[in-house]
């Protein structure tokens, strides 16, 4: 007898890591972990490793297209996350692809520098993500730096959990329905994220860890909460699941010695094919 696969199929929309610690590779192992069905829309071809981006290959936007295409046109896809993209056109490609098929839930990270410190994308693509894609998606997921750009603030006066919290709020005045708004390059002894909504906002906090092994780590937060959303009764409930995958997976990652530079997450740190976390918001 065939087997009916009801797992929530998550469609990825970002950028290939060569080292697969980031982007598409990350994300496709992070939807395996919390049990979905990954597919993805390559957007660029990176040749980078722990230690750096050596180069950025954007796809050409009708290969985009195709990609997002063939996949939608088979696939019931219950959510998106959308990741790096390179530039203007790929940002305008994927709103018009999120307008026509209209998928449940989008997750939006406005990935534009790696942890390396290298850009990822052209210059002056915020204004196409905030006209473009901010309107379109159910939650954005920036961290200090992406808020700052995102919101025409210098990174540096971001300096407290309040202050993001009220640049988090200034996405919501352009249009975003939901932010996390990422504080974990905050100088803290806590990692605390803010998700602001219209009629709610939660602070998750967790302690921080300290390790070089946080490549990816914002690319896995998304992509769990793409995965987690569908399986659970609410945002906030998906962002307390995937919280809780991502602190797991950089614990377990701590002693990893891989590369040079910055390692990427323990993905696979438990079976968690069967397990579902305590989606209650702390």
């Amino acid at each position: 007898m065939a087997k009916i696969i009801q797992n929530p199929i998550v469609l990825s929309i970002a950028g290939s890591d060569s080292s697969a610690g980031a982007g598409i590779q990350a994300d496709l192992k992070t939807i395996s972990a919390l049990g979905g069905y990954g597919c993805t829309a390559i957007t660029a071809v990176t040749a980078q490793n722990t230690q750096g981006v050596r180069s950025l290959n954007p796809v050409p936007t009708s290969v985009l297209r195709e990609q997002c295409e063939a996949v939608f046109d088979d696939l019931d896809i219950c959510s998106v996350k959308i990741g790096m993209l390179p530039n203007a056109d790929s940002i305008r490609v994927v709103a018009e692809i999120l307008r026509k098929y209209q998928p449940q839930f989008v997750v939006l990270d406005p990935v534009m520098v790696a942890t390396s410190g290298d850009s990822l994308v052209e210059d002056n693509i915020c204004q196409a993500l905030l006209t473009e894609l901010l309107p379109l998606a159910d939650v954005v997921t920036p961290n200090v730096s992406e808020l700052a750009q995102l919101t025409d603030c210098s990174a540096t006066k971001i300096t407290a959990d309040t202050l993001v919290k009220i640049q988090a709020q200034k996405l919501l005045d352009k249009g975003a329905k939901a932010v996390l708004a990422k504080g974990g390059h905050l100088e803290n002894d806590t990692a605390t994220d803010w998700l602001i909504m219209p009629d709610f906002s939660k602070a998750y906090q967790k302690p921080r860890i300290h390790s070089k092994n946080t490549h990816g780590t914002g690319c896995t937060l998304s992509s769990a909460i793409a995965t987690m959303r569908p399986q659970v009764t609410g945002l906030p409930e998906a962002v307390a699941a995937a919280k809780n995958f991502v602190h797991g997976a950089i614990i377990e990652a701590a002693n990893w010695q891989l590369g040079k530079g910055h390692g990427p997450l323990d993905h696979f740190y438990s079976n968690l094919s069967s397990y579902h976390f305590t989606a209650v918001p702390e």
